[in-house]
């Protein structure tokens, strides 16, 4: 009894000496996408500013494919012990209606962090492109029902149900074309392969800016103020649309509390830096990283808020 009692005893004081020296060495946030794309530039401020404030490495893995699957999968098998984080996006609320067979419980395999930002998506064409405004996209479509393409970052990813909520709302037909992430669908786009995209904020800013794509609409609710001179779609042809994205992070489930409260002050932190205020007002982030709970509520929501937009159209993941 007394053996079995000190057992219990080193463990706690090993468990909790270990809470204490947190963190002994570099923490890993993994990116379901592609390098370059928006979640990665946010990803990669934010492990930029929270090396400052943790005293080790933040480095960033990226981990691309099955529409986020396959990284989020990676740490949701990895060790709770707050050294593999998952910056988590619109489609780690999605994901649970897209497939029947998800390798992982998006609430019972993670915990919550800190919702670090939402945004929304700009619909961006080639400078080139005939389309103007969103009316003349509409017009495009339905003149020929078949011949318009937007590109993705992958199935159930925001650009894909952006998309779709789009083809929904106006009553067109665009056909989707899925990427690893949103760098390679803009080098497409760029390129001439495809006509449109609903894409983050992020990953195409810099691009508009540049003259190397152009916006022609916003997807949120109201106009931004980072470009307040881009009608929303809402006001531009579609009444009532509104589509955002956000990135979130996350620890696997079992992480000790005090390490998630400490990860949590790090990212709080980090926003206020003025890496991510130059992030914020070039790109129209509204930063947030709030408790931990305030993201679970938050995910919980959007899941509920995209499951009939997914069931409509019939979306599934394979």
């Amino acid at each position: 009894m007394l053996v079995a009692l000190g057992a219990l005893l080193l463990a706690a004081f090993s468990t909790g000496e270990a809470i204490a020296l947190y963190p002994e060495r570099a923490v890993r946030i993994v990116v379901p996408f592609a390098p370059g794309g928006g979640t990665d530039v946010v990803a990669r401020t934010l492990a930029q500013e929270m090396a400052k404030d943790l005293g080790v490495s933040v480095v960033i893995e990226n981990k691309p494919g099955a529409g986020t699957i396959i990284g989020t999968q990676a740490v949701a098998a990895s060790a709770p012990d707050g050294y593999t984080l998952l910056m988590g996006t619109f489609s780690h609320a999605v994901n649970s209606s897209l497939s029947a067979n998800l390798p992982y419980d998006p609430h019972k395999d993670f915990a919550a962090v800190a919702l670090i930002a939402r945004s929304f998506n700009l619909v961006v064409v080639h400078p080139k492109s005939p389309f103007q405004t969103i009316a003349d996209l509409i017009a495009a479509a339905k003149a020929d029902p078949d011949k318009l393409s937007y590109g993705t970052f992958g199935v159930g990813t925001s650009a894909h149900l952006a998309g779709e909520l789009f083809k929904d709302m106006a009553k067109v037909n665009l056909t989707a074309v899925p990427y690893k992430g949103a760098a390679p669908a803009i080098t497409d786009l760029i390129g001439g392969q495809i006509e449109v995209m609903f894409t983050t904020v992020a990953s195409a800013a810099s691009l508009v800016g540049s003259g190397q794509l152009r916006a022609i609409a916003v997807t949120s609710a109201e106009r931004s103020p980072a470009f307040p001179k881009l009608p929303t779609v809402a006001e531009a042809g579609v009444p009532g649309y509104a589509a955002e994205s956000w990135y979130g992070l996350f620890a696997p489930a079992g992480t000790p509390a005090d390490i998630v409260d400490r990860l949590n002050k790090s990212a709080a932190l980090a926003v206020q830096s003025e890496a991510f205020k130059r992030l914020g007002a070039n790109e129209g982030l509204v930063m947030i990283a709030r408790p931990p709970e305030e993201l679970d509520r938050y995910v919980r929501g959007e899941e509920e808020r995209w499951r009939r937009v997914i069931q409509d159209a019939g979306i599934k993941v394979e």
